[in-house]
């Protein structure tokens, strides 16, 4: 439940209690909200996959949309949970992106574009879609951009769901099949 201080501002910062962990989604300027932990990044992509796998994290890019109720309940929801967000931390970096937005991204293979283009060129058509890559760069460049992700997840996962996709990729369960057959099996 948000402080009467949150409530005053008006949905600028959006806090919840969870087994004694406070977790926060912001609102930021561009009608996004946000984690504090996401990646701060130079929009690099080659070198953001590069630096997660030095730390030993693996490297996601997180698509949103200004007003998505599916992007906002992610947030306020999942990120919400301090079981995910442990689970995450510890194994991820996730960049945030907007589908529409105008920041200039340089892709794997050297191109730079807006993040609008960025999105498709990947064929990213909703929000929120989350993109894992993997652990190493080197290959993606000669690859078509949709043969360079190892997983991706459209739209808004329940909990449960949305922690075992994270888990997917961290057991590099998508070797052996695919993240539908996995979230059957490992409900």
């Amino acid at each position: 439940m948000p402080s009467r201080r949150e409530a005053l501002l008006g949905g600028a910062a959006v806090a919840f209690l969870g087994q004694g962990v406070r977790a926060q989604a912001l609102l930021g300027d561009d009608g996004l909200y946000r984690q504090p932990w996401f990646l701060e990044s130079f929009l690099e992509l080659a070198s953001d996959l590069q630096e997660a796998a030095a730390q030993g994290k693996r490297f996601a890019i997180l698509w949103e949309l200004k007003g998505c109720p599916a992007c906002k309940r992610t947030h306020l929801v999942n990120f919400s949970d301090p079981a995910i967000v442990a689970f995450v931390r510890e194994r991820f970096e996730i960049l945030q992106l907007n589908i529409i937005g105008a920041r200039e991204v340089t892709d794997f293979d050297g191109e730079t574009l807006p993040e609008k283009r960025l999105a498709e060129k990947y064929g990213v058509r909703g929000t929120p879609t989350f993109q894992f890559f993997p652990e190493s760069a080197a290959p993606l460049k000669g690859r078509a951009p949709q043969e360079r992700e190892v997983a991706r997840a459209e739209g808004y996962l329940e909990p449960a769901a949305f922690k075992r996709l994270f888990a997917y990729v961290a057991e590099r369960a998508y070797e052996r099949e695919g993240l539908d057959a996995f979230l059957k099996t490992q409900g």
